[in-house]
């Protein structure tokens, strides 16, 4: 059996955005993970690779304060994001005049 549903131009623009609305926000936030997936930590060895430096160097930048390292356990894990700022950081120490 088949309804038929009266409404006024104003309700059904309503119920149109609504749904538009709905199906628009789960696209938004498919977009956004796919873009900015969960930040990843990198552990002691895989930051001097990047660096292209010692494991020993790494921990030395950490414990001088250069480098924010969490210590989870025995493991010492790095921040994506971190590594990145202080990529810059570390590279003008390296040249700095004494």
């Amino acid at each position: 059996m088949e309804k038929i549903v009266v409404t006024t131009t104003e309700e059904l623009a309503f119920m149109i955005d609504q749904s538009v609305d709905a199906k628009f926000t789960q696209l938004k936030k498919f977009m956004t993970e796919q873009l900015n997936p969960p930040k990843r930590k990198y552990t002691v060895k895989e930051a001097a690779t990047k660096f292209n430096v010692t494991d020993l160097t790494v921990r030395n930048w950490i414990k001088k304060g250069y480098l924010k390292g969490d210590k989870i356990g025995r493991r010492v894990l790095i921040d994506a994001s971190e590594l990145e700022k202080s990529l810059t950081e570390i590279k003008s120490l390296k040249y700095k005049r004494l």
